[in-house]
């Protein structure tokens, strides 16, 4: 009897990031994937959210190696992470392991593993895993669809998709390989891309962008061009730079990531722009404004990006003025709008002229809407299906459509984080829990537990109150306070009576326990006091919950 198959996600599942899952063959374990997801308003100081590596850690001398799809930051961000604690080998495509290797050397990590690049349609054995490479169109080049073929049959990971016949690079998805797979040996179990699942119709074609870009430079010949796109997109790049380039301008970068990408896609020939044509962000006073287009990131409003610098009035490098038209390139990621209409608003306030996708088509989705994911299915005609990478709702959509098109709804498995699925000879059955939660990071590896998230939230949204006192041991008196600081909760100039009534409230609470003689005090004991009186003080007074911090000094007998 053929060994079950196991697939196990740790992350991406229910947000758009962490993508992480790992397939176990043979008691091996293949991590497919490994990204990070960038926090939001809910989680102060996080730099980054992780995957849950516990599974990983339970199984690490199991640990065959990592499979890359491809090379963004909701796909590769989390492996410095990883490699911390674990060496395995990455595999993927010549492109997204270059990305791969200097995110590694940044972190110092590069002995921690080996870089094994792979061709589109390569077939490789890695321990007892026949993987099969094929090629797929993405927002970044050099994407993989990843056949995996099992003692169970195939297992398909569609990677991030979209069907688009005309592409930048003319790399299309392979659909044709995907289809003879399954007319011989057949999918088993596809795994497919969800996030535009809810999207009807039919994401247009990447390349059908340049023509919109170079409409809007052409008529605006006298304009200094500023456009924002995400640094990883270098299909859009590409579009921008050749856009420019024809438009007579030269080129400049803003942000760290959009110069490394450009030369990086320049190394690969994936990107034409001759070195004369290239100038630094500092030379661009020598240059007319119409004579210049500027490639930056921050189209997601994000507070220190260049672009949002520039909005603000706190860039170096120049300042926005009526020369400029600004083209914003992306739509806002969900939860990142009112930044955005921040940054817009502060743009338009210097005088620049802001074009985003909301009004012309500046910008395309590189996932594929339900008539791609429609003809996808028909194409691969999986027995079992797992929708992956998405918001929970998405991964529903997505379930309800290959039920739409006929799949048996028993043959369909929604997962969350932490769930794993069990390929065997009786099917596709619902596994142990592995572990899904959110690990926080601030810095490169700090860990930010849940109580500290709680506190940062309180102290940004209600402020703190500090009270300080100290107690005489011996003759169980207050020596010193109580006096209450705070920071956020009130404007204690402007009330100064609710001070001091709540040092008084605090001073009363205190003074009933220390003239008790049965009562021990000690430090743990007044901060208790303390902390329940002025607690419910203020809640009762202000409505506000911010954060108690008692500071109590009991002097020794």
């Amino acid at each position: 009897m053929p060994d079950p198959v196991r697939v196990s996600f740790l992350g991406g599942l229910g947000d758009i990031g962490r993508n992480c899952a790992t397939i176990e063959v043979e008691n091996r374990l293949m991590l497919l994937d490994c990204g990070q997801m960038f926090p939001d308003e809910t989680a102060p100081g996080v730099d980054s959210i992780l995957p849950d590596f516990a599974h990983l850690r339970a199984n690490a001398e199991r640990i065959e190696g990592c499979v890359v799809t491809h090379g963004h930051e909701d796909h590769i961000g989390a492996l410095p992470h990883a490699l911390r604690e674990f060496e395995f080998p990455i595999y993927g495509s010549e492109f997204t392991l270059d990305m791969v290797r200097r995110k590694l050397d940044e972190h110092g990590l590069m002995h921690r593993t080996d870089l094994v690049p792979v061709a589109d349609n390569e077939r490789r054995r890695i321990g007892p895993f026949d993987c099969e490479f094929l090629p797929v169109t993405h927002s970044i080049p050099q994407g993989l669809i990843t056949a995996f073929h099992t003692p169970q049959g195939v297992v398909l990971h569609s990677s991030d998709f979209k069907l688009d016949l005309s592409p930048v690079d003319g790399r299309v998805t392979d659909l044709a390989r995907i289809g003879a797979i399954s007319a011989t040996e057949g999918i088993r179990l596809l795994l497919a891309d969800s996030t535009n699942a809810e999207s009807p119709g039919h994401s247009a074609s990447e390349s059908a962008i340049g023509p919109v870009l170079q409409a809007i430079m052409q008529a605006r010949p006298d304009q200094r061009i500023i456009v924002a796109s995400f640094a990883s997109h270098i299909h859009r790049v590409r579009q921008i730079v050749e856009t420019a380039v024809a438009t007579g301008r030269v080129v400049a970068t803003l942000g760290l990531s959009m110069r490394r990408n450009l030369q990086l896609a320049r190394e690969h020939g994936l990107l034409d722009l001759p070195d004369h044509l290239l100038v630094d962000v500092e030379e661009l006073d020598r240059f007319e404004p119409g004579r210049v287009c500027i490639v930056s990131t921050g189209s997601q409003g994000e507070e220190r990006s260049a672009l949002n610098l520039l909005a603000t009035g706190q860039a170096r490098w120049f300042d926005i003025s009526p020369d400029d038209t600004v083209i914003l390139s992306s739509h806002p990621i969900p939860g990142n709008e009112a930044g955005v209409g921040r940054m817009v608003n502060d743009l338009v306030r210097r005088g620049a002229e802001v074009i985003g996708s909301g009004q012309v088509d500046v910008h395309t989705s590189g996932h594929g809407k339900r008539s791609e994911l429609s003809t996808f299915h028909q194409v691969v005609r999986p027995e079992y299906f797992v929708p992956v990478h998405g918001e929970f709702r998405h991964l529903v959509a997505h379930a309800e459509l290959a039920e739409e098109l006929g799949m048996p709804d028993d043959n369909v498995i929604v997962c969350q984080d932490g769930d794993s699925v069990v390929l065997d000879d009786d099917g596709l059955s619902r596994g142990r829990a592995v572990g899904g939660r959110y690990i926080h990071v601030q810095g490169h590896t700090g860990l930010v537990e849940a109580d500290q998230l709680s506190e940062r939230r309180i102290l940004g949204s209600q402020g703190f109150v500090a009270m300080v006192v100290s107690v005489d041991e011996a003759s169980r008196r207050i020596v010193e306070g109580p006096r209450l600081i705070s920071r956020g909760w009130i404007d204690s100039g402007e009330h100064e009576d609710l001070i001091a009534e709540g040092e008084n409230e605090v001073a009363q609470a205190l003074e009933r326990v220390l003239s008790d003689p049965e009562q021990f005090i000690d430090t743990a004991t007044l901060e208790r006091v303390i902390r329940r009186a002025i607690g419910r003080y203020v809640n009762n007074t202000t409505r506000r919950r911010p954060m108690i911090v008692p500071s109590v000094s009991v002097i020794p007998s």
